[in-house]
């Protein structure tokens, strides 16, 4: 990191560093104790730790000018650590708190291993650190090629990354001293907010800087689809979040937000989450890797920017398809399930543009895994945004709502679509950072695959049949007309489930350990003292412009 800096970008980093030391140590001087004392200790420690590391190295030979020439990766290959450390960290509590409800007694006596504060330390590991750590890295990696430039500055990407992962460390650590604002995307303090909106607004003008200086003269649908996550996340994290701190000393805060307007704010946020984070900016890194994998040209350019279009108009009207028969009234109810049976038709588009993507290439995915992991996210991007639109039409819902089968449905999105994107760009991108043709392990990716697929598979089937099986149990009668079932008994009725889920995710736990493992290998077998370092920006286009 600071021996890619200038002279000058080293002062700014040493005064972003100790402005970050006197923020935190401030923090848990007001606080005293609790939550915010904590987490301002940590911010106080990383702060001081960048300072002695930034000032340490402050007068050590700096880059010629001809780093200019090159693009700037050393964030990518930060991110792609955050990413892997926070992939092990949060599928390893998910496999935990999955095994407690099979074997609850196994929970230790102490309040922050109980499963309502591991659970969303598991959900935000995954889908934050995780999946937030794989788009900011690939963003950077994506943005530069597509545009033939540099990155606009050297000192936002670290703004960034090590801003966001101190969110991520807050969130998680807040979770397990108990202190959420109690939202269903469980989120963190309001001082952890207020320091996020910073970090992503930071984001958004570098992306905007970055391709304003562009050298190719189309924005390659990639970046649409990035920007449109950087953008919309930014506007849901800020309304969903507002609050009213009770004392500029203690993190308890409390929202503006109340009864039915609270749930469908809570809603619109926690869908589109789904959309513009879980959605958008993976299919961004889709287009990118797809076809720089598959050596294939995308199939249709017009499909990827008409379904960019109908992804954005749809997905922002349907969140209130989670609140049928609820006091919302019945209009919004039937707008967010029609709307969410519509958006069908852009998902397919994006799902079935990638796959046909892949025609004349089907040697390569049957030999190549990277490649297949791509083929499968699509295939269960496909596959997750049918069975979205099918669980939000009133009926079904009437029998999925607070079952398993969500929690099914919610996995065959993020473990079919959401990493299996992510591993296989990782494998197409680690190499090349690395200065190789291929992983060290090759074969490890084809274990890891399987591993993936198997785990994927029985986690997801399971779950769907444990809600069903409930859906069915709670709406059973007797003759007599009461219930023909108690509750406890469909509790019991889970327990075979609850054990292939926990089967299931250490499965996949296992493939991205290997992951993990592989990446770090690739990494230290670098071809060359300088391989994986920033090379030189490109002298032609990296993409075909649009039809």
């Amino acid at each position: 990191m600071i021996t890619s800096l200038s002279l000058e970008e080293r002062r700014i980093a040493l005064f972003l560093a100790a402005a970050l030391a006197l923020l935190g140590w401030a923090m848990a001087a007001l606080a005293r104790h609790g939550v915010m004392a904590v987490h301002g200790a940590m911010a106080g420690t990383l702060g001081l730790a960048l300072v002695f590391a930034i000032g340490g190295a402050l007068y050590d030979p700096a880059p010629g000018p001809e780093r200019l020439g090159r693009y700037y990766d050393a964030p990518t290959r930060f991110g792609i650590g955050a990413t892997l450390v926070w992939a092990l960290v949060g599928m390893a509590v998910g496999v935990w708190v999955a095994a407690l409800l099979f074997w609850p007694e196994a929970t230790p006596k102490l309040p922050w291993t109980s499963f309502g504060r591991l659970r969303p330390v598991h959900t935000t590991g995954v889908i934050f650190g995780f999946g937030g750590n794989a788009l900011i890295a690939t963003s950077f990696y994506v943005l530069q090629r597509t545009s033939r430039a540099r990155l606009a500055d050297s000192i936002s990407p670290w703004v960034v990354l090590i801003g966001y992962n101190l969110f991520c460390v807050w969130a998680t650590t807040g979770y397990l001293m108990g202190s959420t604002q109690s939202k269903e995307y469980a989120e963190a303090e309001w001082y952890a907010d207020l320091w996020l909106v910073l970090v992503w607004i930071t984001y958004f003008a570098l992306y905007i800087r970055t391709l304003a200086r562009r050298n190719e003269p189309h924005i390659y649908v990639a970046n649409w689809y990035y920007l449109a996550f950087i953008l919309v996340v930014a506007m849901l994290h800020i309304v969903d979040n507002l609050a009213l701190p009770v004392s500029f000393t203690a993190a308890k805060s409390f929202t503006i937000w109340s009864g039915v307007q609270d749930a469908m704010v809570q809603w619109w946020y926690g869908h589109n989450a789904v959309a513009f984070f879980l959605t958008s900016g993976f299919l961004g890194m889709l287009y990118y890797f797809l076809p720089v994998r598959s050596g294939r040209p995308i199939w249709s350019y017009r499909l990827s920017i008409v379904s960019f279009w109908g992804i954005v108009f749809f997905y922002i009207w349907v969140g209130s398809h989670h609140l049928h028969y609820t006091a919302l009234p019945y209009w919004v109810q039937t707008l967010g399930m029609t709307f969410s049976v519509m958006l069908l038709v852009p998902s397919w588009a994006s799902a079935g543009n990638a796959i046909a993507t892949l025609n004349g290439a089907w040697h390569k995915v049957r030999d190549d895994a990277t490649l297949r992991f791509m083929f499968v996210a699509a295939v269960f991007y496909g596959l997750s945004t049918f069975e979205g639109s099918f669980l939000a039409i009133r009926p079904v819902n009437a029998l999925s709502h607070y079952t398993d089968w969500t929690v099914g449905h919610v996995h065959s999105g993020t473990l079919g679509w959401v990493a299996m994107i992510i591993f296989g760009a990782l494998y197409t991108l680690v190499p090349k950072l690395a200065g190789r043709e291929t992983m060290v392990w090759p074969r490890a990716i084809e274990w890891h695959f399987w591993l993936a697929i198997a785990g994927t598979l029985i986690y997801v089937v399971s779950m769907w049949n444990a809600g069903i099986t409930q859906g069915l149990m709670w709406r059973s009668y007797a003759a007599n007309g009461t219930l023909a079932y108690s509750f406890l008994q469909s509790v019991q009725a889970m327990a075979p489930y609850y054990l292939l889920r926990t089967i299931g995710g250490a499965l996949y736990l296992t493939g991205t350990v290997i992951c993990a493992l592989n990446c770090r290998a690739t990494m230290r077998a670098a071809s060359s003292p300088v391989a994986g370092h920033d090379r030189p920006l490109a002298t032609a286009p990296a993409l075909a412009p649009a039809e």
